[in-house]
């Protein structure tokens, strides 16, 4: 923890001049966005289904970096004390209510987190339904162009029932639903910790939109003969 503990005051040391008493907060944003560029080849090569455990390795390397976070913002130390605004960065939702309440100095800090995470997460849920509808409307059209007619002793593909058709959809609409749990994990944890989960949250919704762009765009170039390869 330590190793960690130094790194986040270094940079918050070299983000005081500009950011004052903040600027620990600012310097956990910037460990994060450090973090995840580390971890973007992976998250790439999941995006791409380069292999099963691709997938998982981006959340499972950010488990230790959170658990550090937490750790560095509860047990004590030199970060304790610093702030983001009015509100300590050890502190949680329930303390900053018996300061003054939710519009109390530590209160707003707090509102503004989760109305930044709500926004993040309501943009996840509504790129979720996207790629869910475009991924069913593809499924559909890759079945009707199939050819009825199967040659002698291929495999039968099994063909989903209205059912099954139906719980897909469902669930589809439900799962990015999801990405709010994270307003219920901020409220509980360190508010250091809400900084780390926001500003991860934001980048891992960006970067998928970028990569779902850069994959149109590939997908687009050989319709127009090259000349877009260049760009």
């Amino acid at each position: 923890m330590s190793v960690f503990t130094h790194l986040v005051a270094e940079l918050g040391r070299l983000l005081e001049p500009a950011l004052a008493e903040s600027a620990t907060a600012a310097a956990i944003v910037l460990f994060t966005v450090l973090v995840r560029l580390a971890l973007h080849p992976l998250s790439r090569a999941a995006f791409r289904g380069a292999t099963p455990v691709a997938g998982c390795l981006p959340l499972l390397l950010q488990l230790p970096v959170f658990f550090l976070m937490y750790q560095a913002f509860t047990s004590g130390g030199e970060l304790l004390g610093h702030r983001l605004f009015a509100a300590p960065l050890g502190s949680r939702w329930t303390e900053a209510l018996g300061e003054g309440g939710p519009f109390g100095a530590q209160g707003l800090v707090f509102l503004a987190l989760f109305g930044a995470i709500a926004v993040v997460a309501a943009w996840s849920a509504v790129r979720g339904r996207r790629s869910a509808a475009a991924a069913a409307r593809t499924a559909a059209a890759a079945a009707a162009s199939a050819p009825k007619k199967k040659p002698a002793g291929a495999a039968a593909l099994p063909e989903l029932t209205a059912e099954q058709q139906e719980a897909m959809r469902k669930l589809g609409g439900v799962l990015p639903l999801l990405s709010f749990g994270t307003l219920i994990t901020a409220a509980v944890v360190p508010l250091a910790a809400g900084l780390y989960l926001l500003t991860t949250t934001a980048w891992s919704v960006a970067e998928r939109a970028w990569l779902e762009y850069r994959r149109a765009r590939a997908a687009e170039q050989p319709a127009d003969g090259g000349v877009r390869s260049t760009l």
